[in-house]
């Protein structure tokens, strides 16, 4: 009778420009059963992780060419793979930055290897519900659809499905706010969360809400997304 196929261990991206810790966090990941690769730049970590999709990513702030709230930012926009933020910056507004931009979890320096290791294992553990049954395909939520493979979001009328015609953009705010659809949402959170790199201004943010808006009134949800004044969005009624 042939024997299971052993599924690969969680591969981590340790994201740190100083060999030294890098080498260290490696050797207490592989004594506890899980792979690790590593970039020195910023620019090197998003390409690894374009190309290995890892599990996990550990990422210092203070990375050359790309720093860490950039790289953070990016793998974002590409998707949700779990990062806990490394930083010698004991500030309150630091971990706050990171964990607005999305960080899952925040160690600051000096810190414990084996701390470390126990952070990075519950965050993949909140990752992997069910023993790493695969991430669902639809959200759905009211007359929302939204298929997050094909990048596509209908609107459930009666009987019919109204397909949504969005920009990249316009999906990734809708989804965003989806996710959370009582939480409101601040612009400049959703510029970092939603809009492409080198759209600056939170002002952007209103002009293409102000599109998708016009797009669900056209299907007959009204005042979707909801302004929240002096805050910003939440998602409203999709009933």
């Amino acid at each position: 009778m042939p024997h299971p196929i052993a599924e690969p261990q969680p591969l981590v991206l340790i994201a740190e420009d100083e060999p030294e810790i890098a080498d260290i966090l490696s050797a207490y990941l592989q004594r506890n059963g899980l792979r690790s690769v590593h970039a020195a730049d910023g620019r090197r970590a998003l390409d690894l992780h374009l190309s290995l999709k890892p599990d996990l990513i550990v990422l210092d702030v203070q990375m050359p060419q790309v720093d860490g709230w950039q790289v953070l930012a990016a793998v974002r926009h590409r998707g949700d793979t779990p990062v806990i933020m490394l930083t010698a910056l004991d500030q309150d507004m630091d971990k706050l930055m990171g964990l607005r931009i999305g960080a899952d979890d925040y160690v600051v320096k000096p810190f414990n290897p084996a701390e470390v290791v126990a952070r990075i294992q519950a965050v993949l553990r909140r990752a992997r519900p069910g023993g790493g049954q695969p991430v669902p395909r639809f959200i759905r939520l009211g007359r929302l659809q939204a298929d997050l493979e094909n990048h596509e979001i209908a609107v459930q009328d009666e009987d019919r499905s109204l397909p949504l015609l969005l920009t990249l953009t316009e999906f990734k705010l809708l989804v965003h706010l989806m996710r959370a659809p009582r939480r409101v949402f601040g612009r400049e959170e959703l510029l970092v969360a939603c809009l492409p790199e080198g759209e600056a201004l939170e002002r952007t943010v209103d002009s293409h809400v102000s599109k998708l808006r016009k797009k669900l009134e056209a299907v007959g949800l009204e005042g979707v997304p909801a302004s929240v004044r002096g805050v910003g969005y939440r998602l409203g009624d999709v009933s």
